[in-house]
């Protein structure tokens, strides 16, 4: 007896695996195997295993089986604890764990390092636990103090009272592909951190926010996919960037896609009052916000919001059908004089802003395109951007002389296609097609905005809209670029009129008929034959030129005037 629980207690005689990987099953083929009950404990060991053993890095849990635990799982440093996508960690019913003990965290109380999480479920069994409420600090995921070099990817997350990944005093933050689904707070937040990025992930909100930051510094959340669904515990911004002491500079928000969410898009909110004008900075460029702010209890909602931060500023996105206002100035509520200091300065620059309508709480006096709230110490500056059909209007308590305001033509705005048409070529995702018309939108942003990165011909002016100074922004010139592939060499067509009688001048007569008729035929000038054409989409326009060539020395005596008529079918 007394061997076997040597045996049990000391995991290094188990292990079997070479290194640097070590795993763990529930079909008996691990080096640590467990029985779907208390399996913290064998998974715990092989991490233990990993932290007293350096040539080994990675504990691996191998599906399909679901652990479930009922206490926190430690990591150690330079620790890799990866999954199939078929091994689930699940929290057991009733756990009854105390507020911010989480399902993962470090071993050492002062912090670990190089942590790599990846690749595996957790189910947070959000319903399994309904003694406590979301949102309260119950059930973490991952809570992290004093890590560095942390990366959380590849990852399902999803039914929880708290967060996905809570990291605070952290530096190196990584968090990408990932799926989280209706967690009980925030998908990432990040407090007190240095160097945060988010990208790729796809994120439903549930009680708070899909990315959050916290008195940060160098930040990027892009490429991510925010969506929440109307509940009243579907949650608040998409987005929620939060000041309250120190530097919080370097924040960058770019090409993300943020939709229904129940609070605003995105939420800047600075607590801090009066401070100095250099320890803030967010730049908000290229994202796509549409139908955000549905929640019908509050006010404070819309698709850029914001309080209490220095130089915002908002370019390039697109903003399509937000409750209450593309972009707003404001705290919780309409009348409240938000944080003391003054100045606060936000640019909005470049954007579309359409549809806006009225949000459900109080809704006299919303649904514009820009509302300033906070006139007394909040400033917003518009250049060149766009605005139509905004219920409301397009301003309250601003000014622009430099908007436009005209239907953008977007691509399939229905569809949240929100490429610019153009007749000279439009990206569609796959190849440059020539549209019918073009967008008012295409050269029409800030004459100093950088539009080096958009194909020519790009009329040495940006886009206003989401793919301005990008590769994929809307042509100006009269002809699409095309791959070699894909070009196409026409013929020019040289006709009768000018080889039969290029030197005679008619004079007879005040007008040269050019046609046909049930008994002869006139000189044609131009024809187009269609007949390999089999569908109307593939032709989509053409060019009819005419040129007068007049001898040396003399003069034309009168107008010419030229009537292009369709023939009788």
């Amino acid at each position: 007896m007394v061997g076997c629980l040597i045996l049990v207690s000391v995991p290094t005689a188990l292990c079997r695996s070479p290194a640097p990987i070590v795993y763990v099953a529930g079909d008996g083929s691990g080096d640590f195997n467990c029985d779907g009950k208390d399996d913290h404990v064998q998974i715990n060991q092989a991490l233990k295993f990993v932290a007293d053993n350096s040539e080994y890095t990675t504990v691996h849990l191998k599906g399909s089986f679901t652990y479930v635990i009922n206490d926190s799982l430690l990591i150690g440093s330079n620790t890799v604890l990866e999954g199939d996508s078929t091994a689930v960690i699940k929290l057991v019913d009733n756990a009854g764990w105390p507020t911010m003990k989480p399902l993962i965290k470090q071993m050492s109380s002062s912090g670990n390092n190089n942590i790599l999480i990846r690749g595996f479920e957790v189910n947070a069994n959000h319903d399994g636990n309904t003694e406590f409420a979301k949102g309260k600090g119950y059930y973490n995921v991952i809570y992290f103090l004093y890590c560095k070099n942390v990366t959380v990817c590849d990852m399902y997350m999803h039914d929880g009272h708290g967060d996905g990944l809570r990291i605070k005093y952290g530096e190196n933050i990584q968090f990408y592909n990932n799926k989280i689904s209706m967690l009980g707070h925030d998908g990432l937040f990040a407090i007190d951190c240095q160097n945060v990025e988010a990208w790729n992930n796809t994120i439903t909100c549930r009680t708070n926010s899909a990315l959050r930051i916290w008195n940060s510094n160098n930040v990027k959340f892009h490429d991510n996919v925010i969506d929440s669904f109307y509940h009243w515990s579907a949650g608040g911004p998409g987005i929620q960037v939060e000041r309250s002491a120190g530097d919080m500079n370097n924040i960058e928000i770019y090409d993300n896609v943020i939709t229904n969410t129940y609070g605003p898009g995105i939420w800047l909110i600075g607590t801090a009052g009066a401070y100095d004008k250099s320890l803030s900075s967010v730049y908000i460029h290229h994202n796509i916000f549409y139908d955000s702010g549905t929640n019908p209890s509050i006010e404070w909602v819309g698709g850029v919001l914001g309080s209490g931060f220095h130089n915002v500023l908002i370019e390039n996105n697109v903003f399509d059908g937000v409750h209450n206002a593309a972009v707003v100035n404001m705290y919780s509520t309409d009348n409240n004089a938000g944080p003391s200091g003054s100045g606060f300065t936000t640019t909005v620059r470049n954007n579309i802003i359409i549809n806006t309508v009225p949000r459900t709480k109080n809704a006299a006096g919303t649904g514009y395109g820009v509302i300033n709230r906070l006139t007394g110490s909040h400033i917003i500056v518009l250049e060149n951007n766009c605005l139509y059909n905004n219920t409301a209007g397009n301003y309250k308590n601003v000014l622009s002389t430099t908007d436009i305001y005209a239907d953008p033509l977007f691509a399939d705005q229905s569809s949240h296609d929100y490429y610019l048409q153009s007749t000279a070529g439009r990206w569609n995702g796959e190849k440059w097609i020539k549209d019918k018309v073009s967008s008012p939108c295409i050269d029409a942003g800030h004459p100093d905005s950088d539009y080096s990165k958009e194909p020519e011909d790009n009329g040495n002016r940006i886009n206003i809209g989401r793919y301005g100074n990008t590769a994929c922004a809307s042509l100006s010139g009269i002809d699409p670029v095309q791959s070699p592939e894909e070009s196409v060499v026409f013929r020019v067509y040289d006709n009768r009129l000018r080889e039969a009688s290029s030197e005679v001048v008619y004079q007879d007569s005040s007008f040269i008929d050019v046609g046909g008729m049930s008994t002869g035929r006139y000189r044609d000038i131009l024809l187009f034959d269609l007949d390999e054409y089999d569908s109307s989409t593939e032709v989509t326009s053409a060019t009819f030129s005419l040129y007068w060539y007049y001898p040396a020395g003399s003069s034309r005596p009168q107008d010419t005037v030229i009537e292009v008529y369709r023939p009788a079918s």
